[in-house]
């Protein structure tokens, strides 16, 4: 196995002393992120058109709304208020112009069968504005930001094995600013880390104990019986009776790229889909149960716990909270292979070549 670790700022490789992890590369700088990876040994780049499209919107997101999210001001005192025409195609030009330099060098140290991580961080610092006041617009734009690259080595697990399958466990309340993707989620979310039961895979997000968001790392769906559908082998035989579940966007979940392409494929095999957030109390009608992210891709659900009492959550420990907990059959229902095999025939049609980064 490679020992594969680079960062790149500005598409000019980092020293080995400087390669910073993920979780510490987004603590140290503020800003827009997302995490993709590559398929079929290095040679295509996941959803990468999509991927930047949303890595702009968050970008913009957050310039409009929550710039402390998004910039450095050091010692500037002047917020960053230009309106820009070209944001999206200058965004997009900067970060493949980075890109082009550090994909192929990280593809060259693979060996076969190995994949890459790739996490983009476009962070904004008001400190490149000096001297820089004559720039037109774009030029600003290119300026003001700087564009981190982190590649590292990554080993997908197959669908439906043993070793890839999710425990959730519901701790604390959704995300703010959720339509965008921004690195101080990062440290937001090391104060849930201590509500962690030991087994959880995975963090759910609720407001209320009831109404499950999304996870800390991805989008959660259910596959449910619609009312009045009766439960067993009858109804298993009819998938009219089921419908997938999601919270919408409407109450702040991230507009996950995977989750994007769930809903494709949902409306493309006639399954029924309704973006509303599962519903706890119900969870007896939930027969299969997935989370998806970027890297994970679809992982099913075999447990679900969340705590008897949502105000206990002011515990110090996972250890001072009492349980409840969903079983789900072991092994991907039947609804969640279908959306699995869907999701990986888009990455075969919608994966970008890496040597479109000459």
């Amino acid at each position: 196995m490679s020992n594969l670790d680079f960062l790149f700022v500005n598409g000019v490789v980092s020293p080995p002393s400087q390669t910073l992890p993920v979780a510490t590369l987004l603590e140290s700088h503020p800003g827009a992120y997302t995490t993709s990876r590559t398929h079929n040994n290095g040679s295509v780049l996941l959803f990468w058109e999509r991927h930047l499209s949303r890595l702009a919107n968050s970008a913009r997101i957050l310039n409009n709304s929550n710039p402390e999210l998004l910039f450095d001001y050091g010692k500037a005192r002047v917020p960053f208020s230009a309106k820009f025409s070209n944001w999206d195609l200058t965004i997009k030009s900067l970060v493949n112009d980075s890109m082009r330099n550090a994909l192929p060098l990280a593809v060259k140290e693979m060996k076969v069968g190995e994949e890459l991580a790739v996490t983009t961080l476009l962070s904004g610092n008001l400190e490149n504005m000096r001297g820089n006041e004559g720039l037109d617009d774009e030029e600003m734009l290119v300026k003001v930001f700087d564009v981190y690259i982190r590649v590292a080595l990554y080993v997908p697990l197959g669908f439906g094995v043993r070793e890839n399958v999710a425990h959730l466990a519901a701790v604390g309340p959704g995300r703010d600013v959720a339509n965008a993707k921004y690195s101080d989620w990062v440290r937001v979310r090391k104060h849930l880390e201590k509500l962690r039961p030991p087994s959880a895979t995975e963090l759910l997000l609720s407001n209320d104990g009831d109404q499950m968001l999304e996870g800390c790392l991805t989008n959660f769906f259910v596959v449910c019986r619609k009312d009045g559908a009766e439960d067993g082998v009858k109804a298993k035989k009819d998938s009219t009776v089921y419908e997938v579940q999601t919270a919408p966007i409407s109450e702040g979940v991230l507009p996950g790229v995977i989750r994007q392409i769930i809903v494709e494929a949902c409306l493309k095999h006639g399954i029924p889909l309704r973006e509303v957030a599962p519903s706890w109390s119900q969870r007896e009608q939930w027969e299969e149960a997935f989370i998806t992210n970027s890297l994970r891709l679809l992982q099913h659900v075999e447990t679900i716990r969340v705590p008897c009492s949502w105000r206990s959550l002011e515990s110090k420990s996972w250890k001072d909270l009492t349980w409840e907990e969903k079983q789900f059959e072991e092994g991907p229902g039947t609804i969640t292979s279908i959306i699995q095999e869907e999701i990986m025939a888009k990455a075969a049609l919608e994966g970008f070549p890496v040597t479109s980064f000459p």
